[in-house]
């Protein structure tokens, strides 16, 4: 069960400080760094749900709404999907057949591949996605508690630790905030 409030200490600073009074002082930095990205990964996910959860959406199911958005025509293969949203081909699946029960895509043959199914976004799609990309925008990604300055600099931090993990290779020109 979450706090009712603010905790009267930051319970990642205790947990560093008993780190190093066991003697782990070479893990005690990497050990906050990771649970700080995974606790502040809880708290914006959970502001992404609650302006979603008005829509009937998970972000799994935004996601694959604006990738669809973003593409020229609404279709992609459903291999790309998985590529592009970087999840299992069965989690595009999942999120598929719910998006297409709530008729909000469809899958069709691939036009020049038999194996493959490519998946297209309906009108009701585009204008629930629209929708929820307005309030995500509004409530969550203008205003994400980070100083501007503070967001761009954790930005270029986590694209470099990316990038060293092997998530992506760097286009060349390098994009913003890259570069």
């Amino acid at each position: 069960m979450a706090a009712a409030g603010p905790l009267p200490i930051d319970p990642i600073a205790e947990a560093r400080r008993q780190w190093m009074d066991h003697g782990w002082q070479d893990s005690a930095d990497g050990m906050a760094a990771v649970t700080s990205v995974m606790r502040a990964q809880q708290l914006m996910l959970a502001r992404v749900e609650a302006t979603l959860k008005s829509f009937d959406l998970s972000f799994a199911r935004f996601e694959m709404l604006t990738l669809l958005r973003f593409t020229r025509d609404g279709v992609i293969p459903m291999a790309s999907a998985s590529a592009r949203l970087q999840v299992h081909p069965t989690s595009v699946t999942n999120t598929v057949d719910r998006l297409e029960r709530d008729g909000l895509v469809r899958r069709q043959p691939h036009p020049t591949d038999g194996r493959a199914t490519i998946i297209v976004l309906t009108d009701t799609g585009r204008d629930l996605a629209a929708r929820a990309t307005l309030a995500l925008n509004t409530d969550v990604f203008s205003t994400p508690r980070i100083a501007h300055d503070d967001l761009m600099t954790l930005v270029r931090i986590l694209a470099n630790f990316r990038q060293d993990a092997g998530d992506f290779s760097p286009p060349q020109p390098l994009p913003e905030p890259l570069s």
